[in-house]
């Protein structure tokens, strides 16, 4: 006896084709969640136009002296890019968070001085 072949696809067991993203709503996201829906909207920004604030703190890191730069308008790309060139230069680790980025050590004047060669205008803030 011969098997009959069936064109359709496969069920997935919830009632959707395989391959096929039925998703109508999702009040949080979910691995099936589109990454271009979920992009920041934030467009870069020329350098010689935006003021950053490098800051040297010490206040919620167990004593640990961190530089900060805040006040960044680039892509998270962009913003991580430019943290691993800051970092190399200073020899350190460090980390890009939201708008800002955070270098370990008082590195407060030499992050002052690369910013300003980059072209950005960078004032030093705090004590």
């Amino acid at each position: 006896m011969a098997k009959k072949k069936s064109s359709q696809r496969k069920d997935d067991g919830v009632g959707n084709r395989a391959g096929v993203n039925r998703v109508v709503y999702s009040e949080f996201s979910s691995s099936t969640a589109r990454p271009d829906a979920l992009a920041r909207g934030v467009a870069d920004i020329p350098p010689a136009q935006q003021t950053l604030k490098v800051q040297v703190s010490r206040k919620g890191r167990g004593g640990k002296t961190v530089t900060i730069i805040d006040g960044f308008q680039h892509r998270p790309e962009t913003l991580i890019a430019l943290a691993k060139t800051l970092k190399a230069q200073c020899g350190t680790g460090g980390t890009a968070k939201d708008d800002t980025i955070e270098i370990q050590g008082d590195h407060g004047d030499k992050l002052l001085e690369l910013l300003q060669k980059r072209g950005y205008t960078a004032k030093r803030s705090g004590g």
